[in-house]
């Protein structure tokens, strides 16, 4: 079969719960909706800003199995099958496979800290474990592992079941670095919205970026202009990217921004899970004026 290719902008999509807590698979078909009709080229289900973590197996199942079942092979579903040891990282990710996943995204495992070698046989075990292209997560402000350009190299020769990087540790210097070293065997995406054209500009294919939750069409459009070689206008719609994710990303938590704005659009995109706590008073009045703002 075919190398599975990502390329474009992938939403790394949230997923919405009741004020008790619940999933609430309903709105989050409404919402998969909304992101398909923004033109994204693929959704992430289960990832950081699908508050994968606070997801018990079970539910990350039926996370997954309702965007696959709402996207309907419209686009690639990467779902994400990290935690913290491997066999349970290979169980997450069989349970994605048998769900009819496109691919995997395992981030690095978090809590303990492990070295080079380590994180090295983690991947190689997943990889060789289950039958599915493996996009690897760095995002270092989560788990406190960046992985570095060489380590992502001598991961590509070691699987050919790595097909991406998902780089989210915004150092673009890193990520031109594996792009020269990577760039033609795997697809190098951007992990933060301000650096989506640089990416591009330095050989990546896309970017997989928390802003297309709320602005799916803003972040396809700069795709789309960029590969059209209209730079001018790639510039500017980066600018407004860079914008929103200062504010949803950077100035607030992103959980509940993230999830504010998009309750601010009409979107049942619900409420974060505890500990996390929905913005309220000034934080709240704060993030729906720079809303107005972006319009």
């Amino acid at each position: 079969m075919p190398k599975l290719v990502l390329e474009g902008i992938l939403v790394p999509n949230i997923t919405p719960f009741t004020r008790v807590g619940r999933v609430d698979l309903k709105g989050l078909r409404t919402c998969t909706r909304f992101w398909l009709e923004g033109g994204v080229s693929g959704l992430v289900p289960n990832g950081s800003n699908g508050e994968a973590p606070y997801l018990s197996r079970q539910e990350r199942t039926k996370v997954i199995e309702t965007v696959v079942d709402e996207v309907n092979d419209k686009v690639p579903v990467v779902a994400g099958t990290g935690s913290t040891s491997t066999a349970e990282t290979i169980l997450f990710t069989k349970d994605a496979a048998d769900v009819g996943v496109d691919a995997a995204l395992v981030v690095t495992p978090f809590y303990y800290k492990l070295n080079s070698q380590e994180l090295f046989e983690h991947y190689r075990s997943v990889a060789e474990a289950v039958d599915l292209p493996i996009v690897v997560y760095s995002v270092p402000k989560f788990t406190g592992v960046s992985l570095e350009p060489a380590f992502i190299s001598r991961l590509a020769e070691a699987s050919k079941n790595i097909v991406a990087v998902k780089d989210s540790g915004g150092n673009l210097g890193a990520i031109a670095e594996t792009i020269r070293l990577v760039g033609k065997k795997l697809s190098v995406l951007a992990g933060s919205g301000d650096i989506v054209m640089p990416t591009l500009q330095a050989g990546g294919a896309g970017a997989v970026v928390a802003v297309a939750n709320v602005f799916p069409e803003l972040c396809s459009r700069l795709y789309m202009a960029f590969k059209k070689g209209d730079f001018e206008e790639a510039g500017k719609l980066q600018s407004r990217v860079s914008y929103a994710n200062e504010v949803l990303v950077k100035r607030f938590n992103q959980l509940s921004a993230i999830k504010e704005a998009m309750t601010f659009k009409g979107l049942p995109a619900g409420y974060p899970r505890r500990p996390a706590l929905p913005l309220a008073g000034a934080e709240k009045e704060c993030l729906l004026s720079a809303l107005k703002e972006m319009k």
